[in-house]
């Protein structure tokens, strides 16, 4: 897998808050994140939303270790957590991977359980909830897009590292399969871990997230829920009442 940030042995341990603080990333003259602060909630869906460009990615692989930043922290239960430390505790699934192609999903999703040290039990019920049982004999090599993302999202849900970053987890996905991997999404949760996904679309991340971080140019401009966020917006005649027309009004 591509950019891989976690080993055997990840802590099961869940923590009550994530602390991102003022991390920053530039390209030569190119600042793709600029003072970007931000926090993770246990047992949450928080969302990152921002149009293609925004820096999303940048965010998430500089969290998860596999970019260094130019400056900033980040801190589990206020303690800090270095880059070399992240993957005992980040599992990060970029956008448009295809890990072990030859191999049929069967022998990943089993291979993920023996090398990461996941509950055992789960396997089963993510092939349920992701509807993964007819890809079973399939070589990850041979689905469509959608399928693999779907079965690369089982790998991320086999894991046990506490906090679980999926970049674009709808990307690829048909309305019927979003709605579908969303509820797997949202019980993934209820069971006990956390999540923060990259999302593009903002109608999907409505769907699915308890609190959303707005980024828009490198820069975070707002957090919170869709009501905290809505209060934020400057009094106007139309107050906009969905996450798109708030998101237009804060960036």
């Amino acid at each position: 897998m591509r950019r891989s940030v976690v080993h055997r042995g990840a802590s099961p341990a869940i923590a009550t808050r994530v602390d991102v603080e003022h991390l920053t990333k530039s390209y030569g003259r190119l600042t793709a994140l600029s003072d970007v602060s931000l926090s993770i909630r246990a047992g949450e869906v928080l969302g990152l939303i921002g149009p293609n460009g925004a820096g999303k990615t940048t965010l998430f692989e500089c969290l998860a270790g596999v970019l260094p930043c130019d400056a900033g922290a980040v801190s589990v239960d206020r303690a800090p957590l270095a880059p070399r430390d992240r993957s005992s505790f980040i599992f990060y699934m970029p956008d448009a991977i295809a890990p072990w192609p030859a191999r049929t999903l069967s022998w990943v999703l089993d291979f993920t359980l023996g090398f990461f040290g996941g509950p055992p039990d789960r396997r089963a019920s993510v092939i349920e909830r992701l509807d993964l049982a007819p890809l079973l004999d399939m070589p990850m090599g041979h689905l469509s897009k959608g399928q693999r993302k779907r079965a690369v999202l089982g790998v991320g849900m086999l894991t046990p590292h506490p906090l679980l970053l999926a970049d674009e987890p709808f990307d690829g996905l048909d309305l019927r399969q979003t709605r579908e991997v969303a509820s797997a999404l949202r019980a993934h949760a209820a069971d006990g871990r956390t999540l923060f996904l990259s999302i593009h679309q903002i109608s999907d991340a409505a769907r699915v997230c308890d609190r959303f971080v707005l980024l828009s140019g490198g820069r975070v401009c707002g957090e919170g829920t869709m009501d905290e966020l809505a209060g934020r917006v400057p009094s106007c005649p139309s107050p906009p009442s969905d996450l798109e027309g708030i998101f237009l009004a804060l960036t």
